[in-house]
Order: C-alpha cells, then structure tokens, then sequence
C-alpha cells in the first residue's frame, strides 16, 4: 500500500511554521538572541534578520502552493527545497535542543523532524499525494 500524504496540510503547517519564525525573526531579533545565551552585536542581529526574511520568503511560497498536488514528479523542486530545509534544519535544532532543555527549541526540532520526514514521504516514498480539496 502507499501512504497517503495530505499536502495541503502539510504546505500550510509549513507556511505557518515558517511564518512565524520569519516574522520572531524579522522583528525580535534581539530578544531571539537573547533568549538563546548569543551575543547581540550588529553583526548577529543582521544575520538573523535576514535569516527571517529567508523564512518568510519560503512561507509565502508554501501558502501559495499549499493547494498544488506534490509528490512524485508533481512540484518536485518545492518539494526538494522543503525536504531539505527541514530535514538538515532538525539535525541542529535537535541537538541544541537536547543540549539546552530548551521545550522552545524542543517544539520547534520536533516540528521540523516531523516537517521533513513527511516531505521525505513525498519525494521518496511510494506517496500518493491529494490535490487540493476546494
């Protein structure tokens, strides 16, 4: 059997999840830095900004698609770019997350975990992926 994927959920739990970091970075950055022990030196804080500008540039691109069919040779490229931004994202976020005890951090390494093993599902399972439901 194959495992049914519901990408319209998936792409705006992405967007949602993306959303909200771009614009915690976008406008909280020194409090970010702050929250995580780092330094907040011009320097930083400009590498986090534009870090949330990534985040809310890749949000509004999953909002936008999140009624496309993906999976299989459908949309392959987003699904790519979203595989490995999550997947690679979770391998640090976990580790900081275990190292820390952060349940912020813990939240957002468990997100992404299941974020890329979902678009992991898509791209390399035998998915069967749902078009949009309008």
């Amino acid at each position: 059997g194959s495992l049914v994927i519901p990408t319209r959920t998936l792409m705006t739990a992405s967007a949602a999840l993306l959303g909200a970091l771009g614009l915690t970075a976008s406008f909280l950055s020194h409090e970010m830095l702050a929250f995580m022990g780092a330094t907040v030196e011009t320097q930083s804080v400009l590498i986090i900004q534009v870090a949330g500008a990534l985040y809310l540039g890749f949000a509004m691109l999953n909002w936008h698609t999140r009624g496309f069919v993906i999976g299989g040779i459908y949309a392959r490229p987003l699904a790519i770019g979203n595989f490995m931004h999550f997947a690679v994202g979770a391998i640090p976020l976990g580790k900081v997350a275990l190292a820390t005890s952060s349940p912020v951090l813990g939240f957002i390494a468990i997100a992404y975990t299941v974020l890329g093993m979902s678009f992991a599902v898509l791209l390399f399972g035998r998915s069967q992926a749902l078009p949009d439901k309008n």
